[in-house]
């Protein structure tokens, strides 16, 4: 079992810049690879990146790559999101998830959910 808490969402202004945090908990945690999605109000839910906890393997959605990274802290149990250059268009619920494989967009591979993290961006 895996329990996963986002936290740092919030209102930037276009160009601007914010964090997201993912804290992961359960014995087994460690076994999953992790990732972070999105989803806009009427889209379907968007992989953004995807990462393991050895930070050996990452995965970027093309529309965020250059603009988002993705990484660990394995002392503090937490997958951090930095964004920057943020654009309305990235205004979303963003989710961070964890999954058996290594890093893919599909989200059904991805068993564990946290409860999401609002980013609004206004144009």
């Amino acid at each position: 079992q895996v329990q996963l808490v986002e936290s740092g969402g919030g209102l930037v202004q276009a160009g601007g810049s914010l964090r997201l945090s993912c804290a992961a908990s359960g014995r087994t945690f460690r076994s999953y690879a992790m990732a972070w999605f999105r989803q806009a109000p009427g889209k379907e839910r968007e992989f953004v990146a995807g990462i393991t906890w050895s930070g050996g393997n990452t995965r970027y959605a093309e529309s965020v790559k250059g603009r988002f990274t993705i990484f660990t802290d394995n002392a503090k149990n937490t997958v951090y999101l930095q964004m920057n250059s943020l654009k309305p268009e990235d205004t979303a619920a963003y989710y961070c998830a964890a999954g058996r494989t290594v890093p893919t967009p599909s989200p059904t591979a991805y068993a564990y959910w946290g409860q999401g993290t609002q980013v609004a961006v206004p144009s």
